[in-house]
């Protein structure tokens, strides 16, 4: 009904061996000073009220195990009525969400309040040595992006992902014009609903052949 995007998740693909052997053997006094990440791409693409439930106050730093106001709950969904879980102060949640992504959930104000947020934009500045068929792929994508910001809004600016295929590519010219007709082409499209006059004007004249009427 909501036209959400649900993934299975399979315990097979979950090494906790791995996780258990770093944990286990560790000292306890050496696991207590270890920071741990968990990293939660896309967080977004799902409920998040309903996924952290309990988890929303436990993740607060005063409420947090060894703390003076810290507290546990005990988890509804437990093998084990008995176990009561709390969050350890040494770890770190990072969620990633891309903000151009509106057809998803959006993070309620309770999370929000829990949450530092980075914006980490387009780094262009990344490619200012690549020069591909006479063009620099630092003005290329900081062109693009210029456009597609006065057309559309800076959250829909190309990421730089895309270029890195052709830095590290042996024909950097064939690389680029792959990533245009695979990756960015197609992504303007959306963009714009197809609308070719706006795209023109994001890619520019070079990329534009007019063809003749027949």
């Amino acid at each position: 009904i909501s036209q959400q995007s649900v993934y299975q998740f399979n315990k097979q693909d979950v090494k906790v061996e791995v996780f258990n052997k770093s944990f286990h053997n560790k000292s306890e006094n050496s696991r207590q000073k270890d920071n741990y990440v968990l990293i939660i791409d896309e967080i977004n693409r799902g409920n998040i009220a309903s996924i952290f439930g309990e988890l929303i106050t436990l993740l607060e730093p005063d409420k947090r195990l060894g703390q003076e106001e810290g507290i546990k709950v005990k988890l509804p969904y437990s093998q084990d009525a008995q176990v009561d879980f709390g969050v350890p102060p040494n770890l770190y949640l990072i969620g990633t969400m891309n903000t151009a992504d509106r057809s998803v959930e959006a993070l309620d104000t309770a999370l929000r309040r829990r949450f530092s947020f980075e914006e980490i934009m387009p780094q262009p500045e990344l490619f200012a040595e690549v020069v591909v068929a006479g063009f620099n792929l630092k003005e290329v994508l900081e062109t693009i992006n210029l456009r597609i910001e006065a057309l559309l809004d800076r959250d829909h600016t190309i990421g730089h992902s895309y270029f890195f295929k052709v830095k590290d590519a042996t024909n950097k010219e064939e690389a680029l014009k792959q990533v245009f007709k695979d990756n960015i082409i197609p992504l303007l499209q959306e963009y714009f609903y197809g609308d070719y006059s706006r795209i023109g004007l994001v890619l520019g004249e070079g990329f534009i052949e007019v063809l003749p009427v027949v």
